[in-house]
């Protein structure tokens, strides 16, 4: 059996105020031209399809025809992310079946495989800790407990089986590193899942970082078929060709059309507009962080008769300054949500949040992360 596997397709992002919808047209291109040469007889998507629960018109109407192209030549499995309205995305699930589009986000369903060929395919869309915890009774609110209650479903059936078992999961599993595109999905402060959850399937095919990592041979993640933040730079982006066999699992990393590629620069403005070793990356979209003791006058202007595709401008003045990084990516990088929420209330109040304002933050951003997982 043949596998492609891929995630995180976020239609309808854009990049820095840059419209990316026509190069996720061109990926799913890719993937049809993919799966058409290398004769794939199934088509993992792990989640993330969209960018938000609500998305825009163009990308349902990408996403719509992605999925009739694809099924027109091969048979497609789709689960939902944590972008993803799991209500919105599993709209017409049964009747798509019939086409041979099996799109997974009802997680009452999970242990319920689809059959292609030899292989029973497992869905299991992202769970929201709090949304399955009583209803499966499990003993702690998190995502390590949450995925493998539903692997323990996935197994129960797997051993009643004789084809060989594939699982689609949206995770954070350790061996993975995260980028700043990517939503914090963290309860209790952690959000990782150990890679052994999954021990005794054949492959399980990974979405949520956007990084194509590999945590063991049979344990994957594709990552996003673009690049969605600049600490993405480095990211080979695509999607695994997975082929089970009889005597393991061989995988060959499809790469993907790049629509332009990213850099980051850091100096003083004059040497960065006169450095003729900087020619490379005049085509490409930019983040620039300038050095200068002062803040030059028209600094984006001057970039850009340069390096017209500069995007993101910030300023730490050599030597060390009072104003620090400047980028909105700067200050929030690595911190979680309830920080920056803390930092917020320390900036109106002149003191730090009190035990008891965090708490409530908290108590805010989980109600915000339980609507929005039931929406």
């Amino acid at each position: 059996m043949r596998f492609l596997h891929t995630s995180d397709w976020h239609l309808g992002r854009s990049f820095h105020r840059e419209d990316l919808l026509a190069a996720q047209a061109a990926f799913v291109d890719h993937l049809v031209e993919t799966v058409t040469a290398e004769r794939v007889d199934c088509v993992l998507v792990s989640g993330d399809v969209y960018d938000r629960a609500l998305p825009g018109v163009d990308a349902v109407r990408l996403c719509d025809e992605a999925l009739a192209r694809l099924a027109a030549r091969t048979r497609v499995v789709v689960i939902a992310g944590n972008h993803d309205s799991a209500r919105r995305l599993g709209f017409g699930s049964a009747l798509m079946d019939a086409a041979g589009v099996h799109v997974r986000t009802d997680f009452a369903a999970v242990g319920e495989p689809v059959i292609v060929g030899d292989a029973a395919v497992y869905g299991i869309p992202y769970l929201e800790p709090e949304l399955v915890r009583h209803p499966w009774e499990l003993d702690e609110r998190s995502h390590a407990a949450a995925l493998t209650e539903a692997m323990r479903r996935v197994r129960e059936d797997a051993a009643r089986r004789a084809e060989r078992s594939v699982v689609l999961a949206h995770a954070f599993v350790t061996g993975g590193e995260s980028s700043e595109s990517e939503r914090d999905i963290s309860v209790g402060g952690s959000s990782l899942v150990s890679a052994s959850v999954f021990e005794g399937v054949d492959y399980a095919a990974l979405g949520h970082l956007h990084g194509a990592w590999r945590i063991t041979d049979r344990v994957r993640y594709s990552g996003s078929p673009l690049a969605y933040s600049f600490s993405e730079e480095k990211h080979v982006k695509g999607s695994w060709l997975i082929d089970l066999r009889e005597d393991g699992v061989a995988a060959e990393f499809v790469e993907a059309p790049v629509p332009r590629r990213l850099a980051r620069l850091r100096g003083r403005l004059d040497d960065l507009l006169g450095d003729p070793a900087h020619e490379e990356l005049e085509d490409r979209w930019l983040q620039v962080t300038l050095t200068d003791a002062r803040r030059p006058s028209a600094a984006m202007e001057r970039l850009r008769r340069r390096f017209p595709h500069t995007l993101v401008l910030g300023f730490e003045p050599a030597g060390g300054g009072t104003d620090g990084p400047r980028t909105w990516s700067g200050r929030v990088r690595e911190r979680s949500a309830l920080d920056i929420a803390g930092d917020f209330v320390a900036e109106v109040t002149d003191g730090p949040a009190t035990g008891a304002e965090r708490a409530l933050l908290h108590e805010a951003f989980e109600a915000c992360r339980h609507k929005e997982a039931l929406a």
